[in-house]
């Protein structure tokens, strides 16, 4: 079983305990964002300070909401395009293989057909002889 972890993080200039059984690494990086969230709004938003403090979390959430939304969204275009890609690797394997199948029977028709020329070449030479033989004889 995972081992329950704390750590103090600083967001919005306030000391928070978050506790969890992720890394304390990552609930730094938690806290990161959401401090880069509060600049954005804070160097954004004209008297964004003279908010009163439920308007300044809602528009966190919103924002935060929006943010989430948006990498779901995203998410799921790559999804798709490594489902479509995963599809043409399936469909070209098997065009691979067709083509594999359509060279092997090329080269059996080869060699069946260089067999058949040697065989005619035998069968001209043979002719020519005979000819030869009853011109001259």
């Amino acid at each position: 079983m995972a081992t329950k972890i704390s750590a103090d993080v600083l967001i919005g200039g306030k000391v928070y305990t978050l506790s969890g059984y992720e890394s304390e690494e990552y609930f730094q990086k938690v806290a990161s964002y959401l401090n880069k969230k509060i600049d954005e709004m804070v160097t954004g938003l004209d008297g964004y300070n003279r908010l009163p403090q439920d308007t300044k979390s809602l528009l966190l959430e919103l924002n935060l909401a929006d943010d989430y939304f948006k990498s779901k969204e995203r998410v799921e275009e790559l999804e798709a395009d490594l489902n479509d890609y995963k599809q043409n690797q399936s469909d070209m394997k098997h065009e691979l293989i067709a083509l594999q199948i359509k060279m092997d029977t090329l080269k059996d028709s080869i060699v069946e057909l260089e067999n058949k020329n040697k065989e005619l070449l035998l069968n001209k030479e043979q002719l020519e002889a005979a000819l030869d033989n009853k011109l001259l004889g």
